[in-house]
């Protein structure tokens, strides 16, 4: 296929460096997920221990202070933690059968992603009256979670986000349906990631009497969760009202007691997450989506912040429809992260010339559970282990013929960048970068397209433009995933999430014309 590169602002928008970070897997998992190379995995856990637990009690401090805030109403829990103020909690809310959905009436949902210089955004509306939040949406991680409160939510080391109109946070004392989740909840055990159920109970301070009986309705203790990356969310399970899409975007549907975490503070998080993974806490399976399947398709770059256009998400049947054309790879199931989207990778072909073999740890698992490739939207760039990423690099430049951007390469990361010619206000016709195309098991293949492997990092000048290759090599691909499918990989490419299944789909796509033709851009 002809690759035609317009030398020009219009042709790709200009990665800066403003728009280079990455984020890491979203998942509680492994230290392999590190991505900034100045930044070591002992320099992150020794910044998590010191600030957990100043986390922890800020967490506490400011749901006390929510709870004073909040007016008192019946049908909400009020948030106090002290055991002075355990007397006057009420007991769990009960929704009357009169105004409950059961989860199985959304039949299908298609919500607008918004793109952003570092994922995908959907917005979420919970409460009454309703409160809109945007949130990454996240394959990775099965939580999600808001930031909560205007004023008093803190993010500790997010100086890149102050004044960030993206920070939208959620009030539970503005919301008449909010109350907390119960420690006898599943969702608490499960965000507590407890092996025994009595846990999460006796930490919330039960009697053995009510823990025996299973009868406790003491609040949710306070979790914390922590991704990858080095990232700490800590905060409370709360449930609310949620508002999506059906069929058409103009109309709604409501789910109650939809459960969330409501965040006080966080570490390196400022915005909240809504995880898409298999665990019961996601977005899709409270939804009942699980057992049906879900599909992206992902806005190029070059549309980042463009408000009248949206990435288009389709939850459902609807997104299982007309696609017997399409590429399927199946579902690896790791014994070590069970709710997450892995792949296997045979092997990676650059132009004409096949890549080193391709280790076998990307497409099986270990016997502790490690290896696959993960399918993660909450990464940004594509990560491969070592050795394998080093000889990617070495076949690419034996090919390309390119002046190398050395100085591009040290301010951005980058291992490869290139200075490409071309030509103002003028077409050049070929393909002057090689092709990179991902074969997966089941004879299922991904080219990737010219602007997702190597992308301008500004705007053009002497008649050349600077590419880098947006790869990045695993830090410690031993453990956790061998490799991970980031989101930038992922764009102009339809990925179906075909859970009943257990596969998954690749199709190249222009998604601007299909968020066109679905109803996802503004006219």
């Amino acid at each position: 296929m002809q690759h035609l590169l317009v030398c020009s602002r219009a042709e790709e928008k200009p990665l800066t460096l403003l728009g280079l970070i990455n984020r890491s897997p979203h998942k509680p998992i492994a230290p392999s997920q590190n991505t900034t190379k100045e930044v070591t995995m002992a320099t992150m856990l020794n910044n998590i221990t010191t600030f957990l637990f100043f986390l922890l009690v800020n967490s506490l401090l400011f749901y006390s202070i929510q709870s004073l805030a909040r007016p008192r109403n019946p049908n909400s829990l009020i948030l106090g933690l002290t055991p002075a103020s355990r007397a006057s909690l009420p007991t769990h809310p009960k929704a009357s059968t009169s105004s409950r959905k059961k989860l199985t009436d959304v039949l299908d949902m298609m919500e607008p992603l918004r793109e952003v210089r570092d994922g995908y955004l959907i917005s979420l509306s919970i409460g009454t009256p309703p409160q809109v939040i945007q949130v990454y949406m996240d394959t990775g991680s099965d939580l999600t979670w808001a930031p909560c409160g205007n004023l008093s939510f803190d993010c500790i080391e997010c100086d890149d986000y102050r004044n960030n109109r993206m920070m939208t946070s959620f009030s539970p004392s503005h919301s008449s349906s909010s109350h907390r989740d119960s420690c006898a909840s599943p969702f608490c055990i499960d965000v507590h990631s407890s092996d025994n159920p009595l846990d999460a109970c006796a930490m919330a301070g039960c009697s053995l009497s009510t823990l025996v009986k299973a009868t406790c309705s003491w609040p949710c203790p306070p979790f914390a969760y922590t991704y990858g990356a080095g990232g700490v969310v800590t905060g409370i399970l709360t449930r609310d009202t949620l508002r999506v899409h059906g069929r058409n975007l103009g109309v709604t549907q409501e789910i109650p007691r939809f459960c969330f975490g409501c965040a006080g503070s966080t570490y390196r998080e400022p915005i909240g997450i809504a995880g898409f993974g298999r665990g019961a806490l996601s977005l899709p399976s409270q939804l009942g989506f699980l057992r049906k399947g879900f599909s992206h398709c992902f806005l190029a770059f070059k549309y980042a912040n463009n408000p009248n256009i949206s990435s288009p998400l389709i939850i459902g049947d609807i997104a299982l429809t007309s696609k017997d054309d399409m590429q399927f790879t199946p579902m690896l199931k790791s014994p070590m992260y069970p709710n997450y989207y892995y792949v296997g990778l045979e092997a990676i072909t650059v132009g004409n010339v096949s890549a080193t073999e391709v280790p076998s740890s990307l497409r099986e698992f270990d016997s502790l559970g490690n290896g696959g490739m993960l399918v993660d939207s909450g990464t940004t760039y594509t990560h491969l282990p070592e050795p394998f990423y080093s000889q990617v690099l070495s076949v690419l430049r034996s090919i390309i013929n390119y002046p190398r951007a050395t100085y591009m390469e040290m301010r951005t990361g980058f291992d490869l960048c290139y200075k490409v010619p071309c030509q103002n206000n003028s077409i050049l016709t070929g393909d002057l970068l090689p092709s990179i195309t991902f074969h997966f098991l089941n004879n299922a293949s991904l080219v990737l397209s010219q602007g997702n492997h190597f992308y301008a990092m500004s705007a053009p000048s002497n008649s050349t433009v600077v590419k880098c290759l947006l790869f990045q090599s695993m830090d410690d691909g031993d453990y956790g995933p061998a490799g991970v499918l980031g989101s930038f990989q992922q764009q102009d490419v339809e990925v179906v999430y075909d859970m009943e299944k257990e596969r998954i789909g690749f199709r190249p796509m222009d998604c601007a014309s299909a968020a066109s033709f679905q109803g996802f851009n503004k006219t």
